[in-house]
Parts: structure tokens; sequence; C-alpha cells
């Protein structure tokens, strides 16, 4: 479930529950260009550039989990797409989640490590789509939406 709530948070823009999904020392890697050192520069920078102009939509399957006391490691595969409504493009990919866990002395367990490497990236221009319509989105905003 840990995972499952990690990207619930992120996706929803629950930044409260995002980070308390990971511990105060975490480390991430998205990527090659993309790393963190701590829970405070990871939430702040998901929070700044997941802005109410991005719906992103982020599904792990196949989970693979080993635990050794109180630490685990676990494997994901990761299909996400995004939709940058400003710029009318939607990027979808494919990856291999590859986390680490540690359960804390208050007996729950958070992300230590996470972090990907990509299959596969690919962009569309929703202008080559010109039936594309948003028909719901929950993070519209009142003036935004009429």
């Amino acid at each position: 479930q840990l995972k499952y709530r990690y990207l619930r948070g992120l996706d929803g823009k629950d930044w409260d529950t995002f980070a308390a999904t990971l511990t105060p020392d975490v480390t991430a890697a998205y990527g090659d260009d993309l790393s963190f050192d701590g829970r405070d520069e990871l939430v702040a920078w998901m929070r700044a550039h997941l802005t109410n102009d991005m719906i992103t939509v982020h599904q792990v399957h196949h989970p693979e989990i080993d635990v050794d006391g109180d630490e685990a490691i676990g494997t994901w595969a990761l299909m996400d797409r995004v939709i940058l409504k400003d710029r009318r493009v939607l990027i979808e990919g494919a990856s291999t989640y590859h986390d680490r866990y540690r359960r804390g002395a208050d007996g729950d367990w958070r992300i230590a490590h996470t972090g990907y490497r990509r299959y596969y990236e690919s962009s569309l221009s929703l202008d080559d789509i010109p039936s594309f319509t948003l028909t719901a989105d929950r993070f519209a905003t009142a003036a935004a939406s009429g």
C-alpha cells in the first residue's frame, strides 16, 4: 500500500500524503537527470513543478518486494501519462521503479530510496488530435473553467 499511497499523493497533488510516505533522508533518481537528497527537497520540487497545469497518472503493477527485518527492497512496473495542458502535449512512458523501504520506530514503512530509468518515453502534440478535449479536470481553476 505504501507505493500506491505515494503515487496517489503525487497524482492528487496531496503533498502531505506524499511526504508522509518518505523517510526524512530519502533519495530519489528519476532517469539520468533528476535526483534528490532528502524529503524536503523532493517534496518542494514536486510541489513547484507538478502544478495544476499538469495532469499526471502513474500506475504501478507487478510488485516484487523482499522484506528483511525492518528493511525491504521492491521493484514495480510503471506506466505513466502526463498531460501538459498549457503546452497541449501528452507524454507517456514506461519504467521499472527500484525502491528501498525502511520501517520506522513508529512501525510504519516509508520509502528510503525510489527511482527509475525509462524503457521509453514518447510525446504527442494534442494539436495533432483535433478531437482531443478534457471532459473532466480535477485541477482546473474556477477562472479557467468558466
